[in-house]
């Protein structure tokens, strides 16, 4: 019998067969053996007080609770314990059965909601530069992003100086408008959102009948005077918005791959449909071991919230690694954007005196091209931000800045510093 030669397609829903650039970086900084402040996870140990709830777990194996299928939209525990703390911050009461599904981190909890609700051609604003899984997503739903590209002054020095232009925002908007992405504490930019900022956008979205998306996975990384303002908080906005948190982020475990979404019923019941006949329940122990370690900290948190963990401890050591990376960052000729929030600050690299020349024979932008000499010659990794942006027009006017990660350990920081200090050599 002769053979056929293999010949399928994929999809075309799949789009370009090609890796992300997190794929191709993190091998790049694992083959050169360089220190990494690119991806953004904590290389430090993770806080002892919620593995020790899993080690708990673990001493269990009697536990029906703990090590078999919980109910599938998220366990009994971790869904009461999510239940009471959105209901305190956002003032608004949080329903256990119905506002709450839990997924398998915050990624999965994004392509639910794109999935569910975005028709063939529906078109989605993404406020750029944005975290780069939003426009693929999107366009794996059939959607179309449209790219709202934020302002920043030349020789801006701080996050908060990025700025939207509400009026593009809104002339952008078409009969084919669908929904709205906002990203609250912002990856790579660190700004944090003003509440008039927010309410500027929710009247957009009341206007013109938008859903909201609020990736706030970064919701505890902030500092200072200025705090973040849930968007679902806002008046009338609990109604239309799709809130994405995740226990990665929060509790610096973002191997556990656990996240939540939390909105009314009648957007979540869609993402839930997806949910039972996709993962169908998430994992038991981390769940429980999460809603535990929320338990414990509740109890400092919402009477002393600085002298908790998420409300102390967590925006300290965070303020105080910015500001320790802000420094090695001039001492080496770059020039840092000061972060409100998160754990990733830019830097304009343009002005370092190296030996870094961007090649006429090759196509790749000037920061990819930076980026992979910082990480083979002098072995640091750091992530390009065209990396943020979905069109080539908008990466092409924004070739000057990388993005470092500053939540990292000390003896992380210390090994960038030292190779910094020799970056012109």
């Amino acid at each position: 019998m002769m053979s056929t030669p293999f010949n399928r397609i994929p999809a075309e829903r799949v789009g370009e067969d090609s890796s992300s650039i997190w794929v191709d970086l993190s091998a790049l900084a694992s083959e050169n053996n360089a220190v990494n402040l690119g991806q953004g996870f904590p290389d430090g140990p993770a806080p002892k007080f919620v593995t020790d709830q899993l080690k708990n777990v673990s001493k269990h194996p009697d536990l029906t609770c703990a090590h078999q299928y919980t109910s599938g939209f998220g366990h009994p525990k971790l869904v009461k314990e999510l239940c009471k703390w959105y209901s305190y911050l956002y003032q608004q009461q949080v329903d256990a059965k119905t506002n709450i599904l839990v997924t398998v981190g915050a990624y999965h909890a994004l392509y639910y909601s794109f999935h569910a609700w975005i028709n063939e051609g529906d078109e989605v604003i993404i406020i750029e530069p944005a975290f780069d899984c939003y426009a693929p997503q999107i366009k794996l739903a059939g959607g179309v992003p449209v790219s709202i590209v934020m302002n920043f002054p030349d020789g801006g020095t701080d996050a908060s100086q990025f700025t939207v232009d509400f009026e593009k925002m809104e002339s952008s908007i078409t009969e084919k408008t669908k929904m709205i992405v906002i990203n609250n504490p912002h990856n790579p930019t660190g700004k944090l959102f003003s509440r008039m900022e927010l309410l500027k956008i929710a009247d957009i979205a009341q206007k013109y009948d938008l859903i909201v998306v609020a990736d706030e996975v970064y919701e505890f990384h902030c500092w200072g005077v200025h705090k973040l303002v849930r968007f679902a908080s806002l008046p009338g906005m609990f109604t239309r918005t799709i809130s994405i948190g995740s226990a990665g982020k929060i509790f610096s475990i973002t191997g556990w791959k656990l996240g939540w979404t939390i909105g009314p019923q009648h957007l979540l019941a869609p993402l839930k449909s997806i949910h039972q006949n996709c993962t169908y329940a998430c994992s038991t122990p981390t769940q429980l071991a999460v809603a535990m370690a929320f338990e414990m900290e509740w109890a400092t948190f919402h009477v002393k919230p600085h002298k908790s963990y998420l409300g102390g401890y967590l925006p300290e050591e965070l303020v105080k690694k910015s500001k320790k990376l802000q420094k090695m960052l001039v001492k080496a000729g770059f020039a840092p954007i000061l972060p409100q929030a998160g754990y990733f600050m830019l830097a304009n690299y343009t002005r370092l005196n190296t030996a870094f020349k961007t090649s006429e024979e090759t196509e790749e932008l000037d920061d990819y091209a930076f980026t992979k000499w910082l990480c083979t010659e002098k072995k640091l990794a750091v992530i390009p931000l065209t990396a943020f942006f979905a069109n080539n027009e908008d990466k092409m006017r924004n070739t000057s800045f990388v993005r470092f990660c500053f939540f990292k350990k000390d003896k992380t920081l210390n090994d960038g510093k030292k190779i910094m200090k020799n970056l012109s050599k």
